[in-house]
């Protein structure tokens, strides 16, 4: 590209200097002929003039008064009626410029000079327009190659930022060159690689929280197994059975719900639900990894609420909040249910050390953990909570104490002022 807008600049600025430099050698050279001849002319008739005078004043005229008359370079012929031919200078040879001039009295100057003098003042001219050409030959190399160096590199970088994002290097480069044309493909590709960046991006966070969303899921489905295989009681195999089936229809159920997030996290899908079942499902299934742990899990508050969401998603930021006290808290973990207006609360705490200080509300942004773990769990809760309308919020850094917001239906129903749930 850069030999082919040199090689196009370069060609019509030679033929520009073609048209007019030929044009110009012209004019030149007919000016000078021109000027030449006039001077020759102007020669003769002053001559005529001096030559007159004399004669009517009865002088001498001879070479010798003439001589200073006449330039160097010029011959002179002077014929006088009744006086014999006067030549003044040396006759040139070859192509000459001629001037005549008559006077009153007859008088006759012929004035002569080589053409050679027009052919050197022509020459120089001509050398002239020569070494300006050149240098416009040479200004508009110059020029082109500026002007094909200023156009090729951004076309180059362009293609090296393309080149990236077909290799997986979505970075957008913003950089910008001053040609519009050239600015607005820029601009496509950074849009482009700024896309391809949020899709990696969701496609990652999606890897990322399927693996911590399905671990729980997966891990209660291996303890149940477990305890199936280990029994021979046909009740307690058709129990745990019960259970295990429950827990992969948890597990489709988180797999739907990360895929339609992946897809747009605006998107839910929330219905009214008794809140009563989800608490008591989280219960029931976290209950043998705490007692393993040799602690235990409790729910009390407020019964018969009925609240509008997800009942899967809710289940996973329960089960999310449950998980992080039984990795990073202490003692009883419990469950408390209440009203607060038109919203119906849940509230998760445990008897541990709390949330450190200098993390504060920084506790639901990804990969902050104030152990060692994968800071993910809170953060994939949050959003699911934002994603029906609710909200999940830490009221209490020391002990820690969660609380779940969600919208509550509001209808008449029986309801137990409170309950304890162990």
């Amino acid at each position: 590209m850069r030999r082919r807008l040199i090689n196009s600049t370069l060609a019509v600025v030679l033929v520009v200097i073609a048209v007019f430099g030929v044009s110009l050698v012209i004019v030149e050279t007919r000016t000078i002929s021109n000027s030449a001849q006039e001077s020759v002319d102007s020669e003769a008739l002053r001559l005529v003039s001096v030559i007159e005078a004399k004669v009517l004043e009865h002088e001498r005229v001879d070479d010798g008064v003439l001589a200073d008359q006449i330039g160097p370079d010029r011959f002179a012929r002077i014929e006088i009626p009744g006086s014999p031919q006067i030549e003044v200078g040396q006759r040139p040879s070859g192509s000459v410029i001629r001037g005549t001039a008559t006077g009153e009295q007859g008088e006759r100057v012929t004035v002569e000079e080589s053409r050679s003098t027009v052919t050197r003042e022509v020459g120089r001219s001509l050398m002239i327009i020569g070494a300006v050409a050149l240098l416009a030959v040479v200004a508009a190399v110059l020029l082109a190659v500026r002007q094909a160096n200023r156009l090729a590199s951004p076309l180059t970088d362009l293609a090296e930022t393309a080149e990236r994002l077909g290799s997986g290097d979505p970075r957008p480069r913003h950089k910008r060159y001053g040609v519009p044309e050239l600015d607005r493909v820029a601009d496509v590709l950074d849009a482009s690689a700024e896309r391809i960046a949020r899709m990696l991006t969701a496609e990652r966070r999606l890897a990322a929280d399927a693996s911590h969303q399905l671990r729980t899921p997966l891990t209660a489905l291996s303890m149940r197994l477990e305890e199936i295989s280990a029994t021979d009681d046909p009740d307690t195999v058709k129990e745990e059975a019960n259970v295990a089936l429950t827990q992969v229809e948890r597990l489709t159920d988180v797999v739907e719900r990360l895929l339609t997030n992946a897809r747009d996290p605006r998107t839910g899908s929330a219905v009214a639900f008794d809140l009563d079942e989800v608490v008591k499902q989280q219960i029931e299934e976290w209950r043998p990894a705490y007692r393993s742990a040799g602690r235990a899990v409790v729910c009390s508050g407020k019964q018969g609420m009925r609240a509008v969401g997800t009942p899967g998603a809710v289940a996973q930021v329960l089960a999310a909040l449950i998980e992080n006290s039984l990795m990073h808290g202490g003692g009883t973990v419990a469950l408390r249910t209440r009203v607060t207006g038109n919203q119906a609360v849940i509230e998760v705490t445990d008897e541990g050390p709390g949330v450190p200080a200098d993390l504060g509300a920084r506790i639901f942004e990804r990969t902050i953990s104030g152990r060692n773990s994968t800071g993910i769990g809170l953060a994939v809760a949050r959003d699911l909570a934002e994603a029906d309308g609710g909200r999940l919020e830490l009221l209490q850094q020391q002990p820690a104490v969660f609380a779940l917001f969600l919208s509550r239906e509001t209808r008449p129903r029986t309801e137990d002022p409170e309950r304890t749930v162990r």
